[in-house]
Parts: structure tokens; sequence; C-alpha cells
């Protein structure tokens, strides 16, 4: 058992990517699963499943090169990040993040559209 599941899985993700593995394993959580389906929506993950209370997911590859290069976490437990919607729009380039917003987890591009900002879960590039 970990004290921050959300931070273990996408580092799990991030090394399996880079060692070249195809799928990941995790303890199921509504949290990861949500995370997991923002990952597929920008097609980092090309496939999200469950069984047996655990979720696998599937890495994206292009040209026999993962689509996850560089996965950085803002939020932890100890140092909780928050940013709003003018922060967001400064940011604008190659790498998004993911949002933990008062309307679910989300891209920063989707959290744009809806005009609201949240805690920082991670940076993906």
């Amino acid at each position: 058992m970990t004290n921050y599941p959300i931070g273990d899985f996408l580092i799990k993700v991030k090394n399996a990517a880079a060692a070249g593995k195809k799928d990941v394993v995790v303890p199921q959580s509504k949290l990861i699963l949500s995370v997991a389906a923002v990952l597929k929506k920008e097609k980092y993950l090309s496939d999200v499943g469950i069984s047996d209370g655990q979720v696998t997911v599937k890495i994206s590859y292009m040209k026999k090169m993962p689509v996850l290069v560089e996965l950085k976490l803002v939020s932890k437990p100890g140092k909780r990040v928050y940013i709003g919607v003018e922060e967001i729009r400064e940011h604008k380039g190659l790498s998004f993040f993911i949002l933990s917003t008062p309307m679910g987890i989300m891209a920063s591009k989707d959290a744009l559209k809806k005009n609201i900002g949240g805690e920082v879960i991670a940076e993906i590039h």
C-alpha cells in the first residue's frame, strides 16, 4: 500500500514506457481510472481495462517509441499545487497538465474550455 497511489501509478506508467513495456497493472481506484481516462483521451495510453480490482493500462507507441516521453509529478502529499485559469492560459505549449477540478479530473485544455482551475496532479510533455 502506498501513501500516494496516483503518483505511484503515474511513475509506474512513465517507467514502463521508458523500459519499453507494453502494459502496467495497478490496484483500482476512482482517481486512477479518471487519470487513465485522461491519458487515453490524449492518446498516451491505447487501452484501459478493469478486472478483479486491478486496472490494466496499455501504453501507446508510435514507430516503436513510447508516446509518453516525460512526466513530472507536480502535487505531492506534503505540497499541493493549485493553478488558476490565467496561469493555465499562460502555459500553452507542447506540454499539458492533468488537473483535479471541481468538475472532475481533466486535461488543462479541457479546463480552459470550461474556464476552471484546480490542483495540478502532473505535467505531461
